[in-house]
Order: structure tokens, then C-alpha cells, then sequence
């Protein structure tokens, strides 16, 4: 019979692992719930569903085996705003108060301003707008 983990809960912390190439294997998942990780962390900037979905089993599989709930922290990536380029491949030093404008220009960059590829952003904004 498979002991249950009931003392984790007495715990005031909690551990979490990231789970990536080298912690992916369900043998590998338990060790790091035995060793005390109470929280794995799939970080959906990488891999496909199907690694993911795999993850997800594998998880689920030890939880079972051991008769106590694994929180699971999904890890979604932000937007990515990218700017354009500048002039100046050192890039530009800022002051503090200047005025610096995004623009949809596509001319290169200076210490004044540079072009932001997402018209969307430009025409939700309004003069004034800091």
C-alpha cells in the first residue's frame, strides 16, 4: 500500500517546480513530489498541447497514487510589444521627464522617439494620455 502524504499539509510554505526537458518523465514528476514540490509550473511559452497535456497525466497520475491533491500553475505568456529599431546600435540614454512618442513612422529610432508596430495601441491612444 502506497503510504499517504498527509504531513505536507501541516507545511507554511510551499514548493514549486518547473517542469521542462529534463522533469518531464512521470518517474521524475513523483521524485520531485516526494522530495516536497507541492506546485508544478507548465509554462506554455514552450512545447506543444499535446507535451502539456501529457504533463497534466502525469501529474494527475502521482496525486492518485498518492491520495493527495498537486496544484498545477500555468504559466501564460504576456504580449510581446516590440519596438523599431534606433539609430544609435548603443541605443538611446532617456531623461527624466522627456517626452519620448511611439509612432507608426518606420524611419529608425532616436532619443525622441521610435516606431511601435501595433496601430492598435496607437489609435486606442489620445493626446494627453501618459
Amino acid at each position: 500500500a502506497i503510504p499517504k502524504v498527509s504531513q505536507r499539509w501541516r507545511k507554511s510554505t510551499k514548493q514549486l517546480a518547473t517542469l521542462g526537458p529534463a522533469s518531464s518523465t512521470k518517474e521524475m514528476i513523483e521524485t520531485l513530489f516526494l522530495a516536497g514540490a507541492d506546485i508544478f509550473r507548465l509554462n506554455f511559452s514552450h512545447g506543444s498541447q499535446e507535451q502539456k497535456k501529457e504533463l497534466l497525466m502525469h501529474i494527475r497520475e502521482v496525486e492518485e497514487k498518492y491520495s493527495h491533491p498537486i496544484a498545477i500553475l500555468g504559466d501564460l505568456q504576456g504580449p510581446k510589444l516590440r519596438v523599431g529599431e534606433f539609430s544609435n546600435p548603443n541605443g538611446e540614454i532617456l531623461e527624466k521627464d522627456q517626452t519620448f512618442r511611439l509612432d507608426l513612422d518606420e524611419a529608425q529610432g532616436d532619443n525622441t522617439r521610435v516606431m511601435l508596430p501595433h496601430p492598435e495601441i496607437i489609435e486606442a491612444s489620445e493626446v494627453g494620455h501618459v
